[in-house]
């Protein structure tokens, strides 16, 4: 939230607990409360933009991964086609675009991702899906790798989380993303060097 602040962008966040209102207004934004199990029309507001970086987690079991991951996600997109909202970004994973091939143990969770992203992509909406790596909690470099496809999940390299904020919110501003499926991981090119030629 406060990149999208820091951005200039006038961030609303939806919140399914009003008890975390004042957190999130800690951080600069307007909270809405929301479940993603639910209607969501009320929560997108006027908002021109939405970034869906809601999850279940992959460890949770097929019939909430479902509901959140796929319906959920589902039911903002039309709550957004529906307010007329001009652009979307979707936080993924990678191995999205293979869910059989990824870790046995998270494929019920890549299931779920691969069939919002596709959903996604039907919208008229300028739509960016973004597939991070494994994800840590290393400080941000800013420097990516970044591709339509980086390989499997297993085996493969990992990106910070502030680093995936960081692309996020860049996509909102960067047109050459629109209309886009990427993964993302840490690298060597500058992030906004990596975007601009993905």
């Amino acid at each position: 939230l406060p990149l999208l602040k820091a951005a200039g962008h006038r961030p609303r966040a939806m919140v399914r607990n009003y008890d975390q209102r004042g957190d999130m207004e800690a951080l600069g934004a307007e909270a809405v409360a929301g479940d993603l199990e639910k209607p969501l029309g009320y929560a997108v507001g006027d908002n021109r933009a939405c970034i869906f970086a809601a999850g279940s987690g992959s460890k949770t079991g097929p019939e909430k991964t479902i509901a959140v991951d796929f319906h959920g996600a589902a039911s903002l997109i039309e709550s957004c086609e529906r307010k007329k909202v001009r652009r979307f970004i979707m936080l993924s994973s990678m191995n999205t675009d293979d869910p059989e091939s990824g870790p046995e143990k998270i494929r019920h969770y890549l299931r779920a991702k691969a069939a919002a992203d596709a959903r996604l992509r039907t919208s008229l909406m300028n739509w960016t899906i973004v597939r991070p790596g494994r994800l840590t909690d290393e400080p941000s470099h800013e420097l990516l790798e970044c591709a339509p496809s980086l390989g499997s999940l297993e085996g493969a390299g990992s990106i910070s989380r502030e680093d995936v904020a960081k692309v996020l919110v860049a996509c909102l501003s960067n047109d050459n993303t629109i209309g886009k499926t990427f993964d993302i991981l840490d690298g060597k090119t500058p992030m906004a060097e990596a975007l601009d030629s993905i």
